[in-house]
């Protein structure tokens, strides 16, 4: 068993050498902490399966050449700025819910019974915006993306009850759901930050 620890350590710094990555630039590609990362190139632990799978796709290798003992040199290279496709990807999604939004505007615009209220697709598209964002934060992102793409659906919500309440009804009085989305803002605050600070100590 120490000898597979040794073997997989020797090759995770061979690998991450090569790709010319930090360990804190892998460990944020892995969504680990570079303590973990340290500990796997010491040999004081292995990565579970999932993470050998992620790093093989990292590198464009199989999980067997991490587990086996070094063969000759093959150069690796990590799959082309993951982090960028990732952000592409977040981009392009942004992009899009924001044409259907100005589709559903312009069609709602041109009908008398709607064109009033034909704004209000832009109020909604903010949170239509976070929930993909949301699920992309929790596949590939950090403590601190996870509250900023909540932080966006809580407030957005906010912004959408405040405009709807002012726009149908008489009731000018509903800043208090600030109030709210504020005691939320820090609920969120505290429990990324709880999950981020108890993930490092491990």
């Amino acid at each position: 068993m120490d000898e597979l620890k040794q073997t997989i350590a020797n090759n995770l710094i061979e690998l991450r050498t090569q790709a010319k990555l930090t360990q804190l630039q892998l460990a944020e590609m892995l969504n680990y902490s570079d303590k973990a990362v340290s500990k796997w190139e010491r040999g004081e632990a292995i990565p579970d399966l999932r993470v050998l799978i992620q790093l093989a796709e990292i590198y464009h290798i199989t999980v067997d050449d991490i587990i086996s003992p070094p063969t000759p040199k093959k150069s690796v290279r990590p799959k082309m700025n993951i982090g960028k496709k990732r952000l592409l990807i977040s981009l392009l999604t942004t992009g899009l819910v924001w044409f259907i939004a100005t589709g559903i505007f312009m069609i709602f615009y041109f009908i008398p019974t709607t064109e009033k209220h034909a704004y209000l697709t832009f109020v909604f598209a903010p949170f239509a915006m976070a929930i993909p964002l949301i699920v992309y934060s929790a596949r590939w992102g950090n403590w601190i993306t996870n509250i900023v793409t909540c932080s966006l659906l809580i407030w957005a919500a906010a912004v959408i009850f405040h405009v709807f309440v002012i726009a149908f009804t008489e009731f000018y009085k509903i800043y208090f759901i600030y109030i709210v989305a504020g005691v939320f803002e820090v609920l969120i605050v505290l429990w990324f930050t709880l999950k981020h600070v108890s993930k490092r100590r491990k």
